[in-house]
């Protein structure tokens, strides 16, 4: 098969943490042909979507210890080609968040792809319909108490309710921009007002979960099912476990909590066309599902070894095929 991945400039990619470059090296593996592009690449000609594709041959990674060691020149590319899209078999979409207007106008594109004749992961209107704040709402029984508003007055009357709680910006990424809100803060009313740009902007609020400080597990989806799961322990000072921001990663396993979790989640996903997903848990309760340019899968295979990657290449042959 041929496999495109809509990427940031790989240059910038850690090979040793991208779970692009895990997807691409497993597809390296398996025999087939692997293609990169940018957002800023794509186009569409008479009704098809197009890209700027190269192709990519890599050195895989070698674990050691407890981390994986890549060659300086981990990779080779060939000469850019302006092709269709649909002349590749699946198309993934691995942009980074956070999701802006030409992100959008990207996911525009993608949708003059015959999706006849190619896979794209993920769907480019479950990208749109996708927020990975808010689309958690639609799992209430699931969720921890949350609300979604710019008025300090609601927000401060639900932190007093609950005695604290988490800011998130609704396009954040990477555990930037979430802030600790307790009541009595005397910072409260400006931390409201810069993350919610004076009032412009809505922020998710969510009850602070003490079980945070124990980790927040990652999960990731593959079509609706957990294929693999890290939890991320916060170190330091810091309250967040995010891996962007020095959380550390450690071997977990799934709960029969967890585990409700996903097949509750797993039938939206499938109906909005979201193949390859990251939920986030803490103490038992969901608290995002990440589905623009989910990670996880190095740490998972480090801490398992396991090649998640091999999976979602095998999934999409499996489909390619039916």
């Amino acid at each position: 098969m041929k496999l495109a991945f809509i990427i940031d400039p790989i240059e910038r990619l850690d090979p040793g943490h991208d779970t692009s470059v895990a997807m691409m090296e497993s597809a390296q593996t398996l025999g087939h042909e692997v293609y990169i592009t940018q957002v800023d690449q794509l186009g569409v000609i008479e009704s098809k979507a197009y890209g700027w594709l190269r192709s990519v041959k890599m050195k895989p990674v070698v674990q050691q210890g407890d981390r994986w060691l890549s060659e300086p020149d981990w990779y080779v590319l060939g000469d850019p080609a302006w092709q269709p899209l649909e002349a590749m078999d699946a198309v993934f979409m691995r942009k980074d968040p956070p999701v802006t207007v030409p992100y959008l106008y990207v996911t525009y594109i993608l949708d003059y792809i015959d999706r006849q004749r190619t896979q794209i992961i993920n769907s480019p209107a479950g990208l749109r319909a996708a927020n990975e704040k808010m689309y958690a709402l639609q799992f209430a029984e699931v969720i921890p108490e949350t609300i979604v508003s710019t008025d300090k007055r609601v927000i401060r009357e639900a932190v007093e309710r609950w005695g604290a709680g988490v800011v998130k910006p609704l396009g954040g990424k990477a555990g930037e921009g979430i802030l600790f809100l307790e009541e009595g803060d005397r910072n409260f009313n400006s931390i409201i007002e810069v993350s919610t740009q004076q009032g412009k902007e809505p922020v998710m609020v969510q009850a602070y979960l003490p079980a945070a400080k124990d980790g927040d597990k990652r999960v990731i989806l593959l079509d609706g099912d957990p294929i693999g799961a890290v939890n991320r322990v916060p170190t330091g000072k810091e309250f967040r476990g995010n891996m962007a921001v020095g959380g550390r990663s450690d071997r977990t396993q799934l709960t029969e909590r967890d585990l409700d979790i996903c097949q509750q989640v797993a039938p939206a996903l499938r109906k909005d066309g979201l193949i390859f997903v990251g939920i986030d848990i803490i103490g038992g309760y969901l608290t995002e599902v990440n589905v623009t340019s989910p990670t996880g899968i190095r740490e998972v295979d480090r801490l398992d070894n396991v090649r998640l990657g091999n999976q979602v290449v095998e999934w999409v042959e499996k489909t390619a095929k039916s």
